[in-house]
């Protein structure tokens, strides 16, 4: 979906930035309508490719329902997902640990001087 409607828009922006620039510059030595046909193609090649890049990132994390269970089972209990309170619970001791533990660090570090 997103490779045709890059397409649709690549079309649309090379016709008009081609026609700008042939009416500025001239169609040159190919001709009018190879050298338009040139613009729209570069442009549509390259709306395509991204908009068609964007689609699939989107449409990435969109597994079966059946699929994703089976994931969330094989996950160990403190990853897997977990009521907003116990999991700011959770947060919050590992950060108090990690608190803890800088301070330990710190305070072993000054003893040493």
């Amino acid at each position: 979906m997103g490779a045709m409607m890059g397409g649709g828009v690549g079309l649309t922006i090379g016709f008009i930035f081609g026609s700008y620039s042939i009416l500025r510059g001239g169609a040159g030595p190919r001709g009018f309508l190879a050298t338009l046909s040139q613009y729209m193609l570069g442009s549509a090649a390259s709306f395509a490719f991204f908009l068609s890049i964007g689609s699939i990132i989107r449409t990435e994390d969109r597994i079966p329902i059946a699929l994703q269970a089976a994931q969330m089972h094989l996950l160990p209990p403190n990853i897997a997902a977990q009521p907003q309170g116990a999991a700011y619970a959770t947060m919050k001791a590992r950060w108090m640990m990690e608190k803890q533990r800088a301070l330990s660090e710190v305070e072993s570090r000054k003893a040493a001087f």
